[in-house]
């Protein structure tokens, strides 16, 4: 059930996410800043190259041409704002470089400030330019020249805690910004470089001088606890890793401390990165290239918890699938980005001609499991069902555990395979949207446990939905018709299991013998109370007395929701009708879903035969007396395989709707 998201210029557009946290575009080098309680994230974009690339364009190369921002308050859901700045927008810039690398935004003077490398038109190598707005979000509007002095990229700006901000860029050379934050201090100071046998003059300082800096680039400083850090990738064998050092003057000189994440494993060429503080946590966003596994320039961000040593130093972060932030219940829960699973446990991608569909992760056997940390289930009411995307071959089973495959049992699921039908997807396999009403709903947040019950499945991703507010438990002494005259104040029985496969068979004849049943006769000759429970033949049945949200009453989903039959049933109903006057010549009008019987006062007035589909005033009964005082009306609604609902009014001899009574 992964969905392939369009950003629109108009709408923001928000994905539900695990790592990588970016869903429907490759997104790289993020930068993460909390502004007005909510982080915003400012990574870069990778595309795929232009056929045919543009004059001077490297095949098989980084391709940027324009940002987005998203924000979010959980680091788990994520809105897209859509594109604020574009290579064409930059009055300095080459519109055709695809060079819009790293950036970075910070909040001073009452105004956003964005850094952002490009090419400069008709230049070599790259500058570093600004974009102002009013809001995180944009729009932006760029400065016209870039920043003079500063040759490179990826900026990151420091705000210190002395009052200064600073600029870094490049290989960790670092200078002063000015207070209008676009011009470097009038003090920068400035040296001379070698490369090779050409000597350049640089400005500002080099931060990283004599610390292990092969091919370093994007550097990330903080500060935090009296200490400035200085966070940067590096190639310590053939990839890079992020490293770090620490220095008690945010221009340095600063001293090396380790590694905050190792290479890749499967040999990602870059990280880049950014780490922040929100609501008390520290957190690494890094990049990996996980929708593009044989392609390395094209990338998308990750999330990791981050964690301190009492002296300052940074504990080593192990990259994971699972990510961090709580994920709400009742959004998409990735159960292949798992935090833990059986050792016979795989993943692969849904569709690998096009990855943003995502993964799927194999139960392979009965037994396996998955656990999926941080489920947040405040949200989910006592209506809440599961709905999970599962690939299968053959007819299967899997319950969803709270914590561990010994955890009490949430949902259980029994899957049959269908190759036709609404359920089936758009790609391979058999895909099933399945339901099952909860068996236990667990207070707060929790970590699940998907057990396979049979052998070999796939499974995509689990969500708990809340139903509509079909009906409501019945209070108050009594309620009125609506302002159509439809009853919803009802008695209704669990329904009543049979042997029922087709509705073709509900000829008049057939309706008189099973409804006309002593057995079912019984269960409507009384009015019954609240939570009453009966017995028929081996099932043991109860009485729930309910107010439907709607004109209809959907015994379907009421039968749903206490995990009963919900095809080839029969549903007994009943309600009590007081009036303050005789009323005669009325009849009822009715609609079922599918087959019904009607009775007022012990009496058959309405017979509706057939498969049906529910319609308002579908039939009319003859012409009946609603008396003065107590009337029962009574109901059985019988139904094979399909939807289940009925609904009711009086109508007097001008057709006008009566209302003019209660209904208890």
């Amino acid at each position: 059930m992964r969905r392939l998201l369009l950003i629109t210029a108009l709408l923001p557009t928000v994905l539900y996410a695990q790592n990588p946290v970016i869903r429907d575009i490759y997104s790289a080098d993020p930068t993460a800043r909390v502004f007005n309680g909510k982080v915003y994230l400012f990574p870069s974009h990778d595309i795929l190259q232009p056929d045919p690339l543009p004059q001077g364009q490297r095949p098989n190369w980084f391709c940027m041409e324009d940002y987005h921002v998203f924000s979010s308050d959980n680091l788990t859901e994520w809105t897209d704002h859509g594109v604020i700045l574009k290579q064409e927008d930059v009055p300095w810039g080459n519109p055709t470089a695809y060079s819009m690398w790293a950036p970075d935004c910070v909040y001073r003077n009452g105004k956003y400030y964005f850094y952002f490398p490009d090419a400069p038109k008709g230049g070599m190598g790259f500058g570093v330019g600004v974009a102002i707005a009013d809001k995180p979000e944009g729009p932006y509007t760029p400065v016209k020249e870039n920043i003079k002095g500063i040759n490179g990229i990826d900026p990151c700006v420091l705000q210190a805690s002395d009052g200064n901000a600073y600029i870094f860029w490049g290989a960790g050379r670092c200078a002063k910004l000015k207070e209008n934050m676009i011009e470097l201090a009038d003090d920068t100071p400035k040296e001379k470089v070698k490369w090779g046998e050409r000597e350049f003059e640089m400005v500002g300082v080099n931060c990283l001088q004599g610390l292990p800096n092969r091919q370093a680039e994007g550097p990330f400083a903080f500060e935090y606890n009296g200490n400035y850090y200085l966070t940067y990738p590096y190639v310590r064998t053939n990839t890079e890793v992020l490293g770090y050092a620490m220095s008690k003057n945010p221009m340095g000189p600063y001293e090396y401390k380790g590694l905050i994440m190792a290479e890749h494993a499967d040999s990602c060429w870059t990280n880049h990165h950014s780490i922040i503080n929100f609501k008390g946590q520290w957190y690494l966003f890094y990049h990996h290239n996980d929708f593009s596994p044989n392609d390395d320039k094209r990338r998308s961000v990750r999330i990791e918890k981050l964690y301190f040593n009492p002296d300052g130093t940074i504990q080593e972060v192990k990259p994971t699938m699972r990510g961090v932030g709580i994920n709400d219940a009742l959004s998409v829960v990735n159960v292949d980005r798992y935090n833990e699973a059986s050792k016979d446990v795989t993943t692969g991608f849904v569709d690998t001609a096009d990855t943003f569909k995502g993964w799927y992760a194999g139960l392979k056997q009965k037994g396996s499991y998955i656990i999926y940390k941080d489920v947040d289930f405040s949200k989910v009411k006592n209506r809440a069902y599961a709905i999970a995307a599962v690939r299968a071959n053959k007819n299967t089973k899997f319950t969803i555990h709270e914590k561990s495959p010994k955890g009490k049992v949430i949902a259980d699921f029994t899957v049959t395979v269908v190759t036709e039908g609404r359920f089936r997807r758009d790609y391979s396999g058999h895909w099933l949207a399945v339901t099952s009403t909860l068996k236990y709903i667990p207070n707060g947040v929790t970590d699940i446990c998907v057990v396979a019950d049979a052998d070999g499945f796939d499974i995509d991703n689990v969500e708990f939905k809340n139903r509509l507010d079909y009906y409501d438990n019945a209070t108050g002494e009594s309620s009125k018709p609506d302002a159509d005259g439809f009853i919803h104040r009802w008695n209704v029985l669990e329904p009543i299991g049979l042997d029922i496969n087709t509705n073709i068979l509900f000829t008049d004849s057939y309706l008189a013998t099973t409804m006309g049943d002593p057995k079912v006769q019984a269960l409507i000759k009384n009015v019954p109370a609240a939570n009453q429970k009966v017995k028929y033949d081996t099932q043991t049945l109860t009485w729930h007395k309910i107010e439907s949200n709607y004109y209809n009453v959907k015994l379907f989903r009421f039968a749903e929701q206490y995990g009963k039959k919900i095809y080839g049933v029969l549903f007994p109903v009943t309600t009590v009708i007081e009036c303050d006057e005789d009323m005669p010549n009325v009849r009822l009008m009715a609609g079922s879903n599918s087959a019904s019987k009607w009775y007022l006062n012990g009496e058959e007035i309405l017979t509706m035969s057939g498969d049906r589909r529910m319609v308002k005033d579908d039939c009319a009964s003859k012409a009946v007396t609603l008396k003065k005082g107590t009337n029962v009306l009574s109901g059985l609604i019988i139904n094979g395989p399909g939807m289940s609902d009925f609904c009711t009014r009086f109508i007097d001899q001008n057709g006008k709707t009566v209302k003019n009574f209660k209904v208890k």
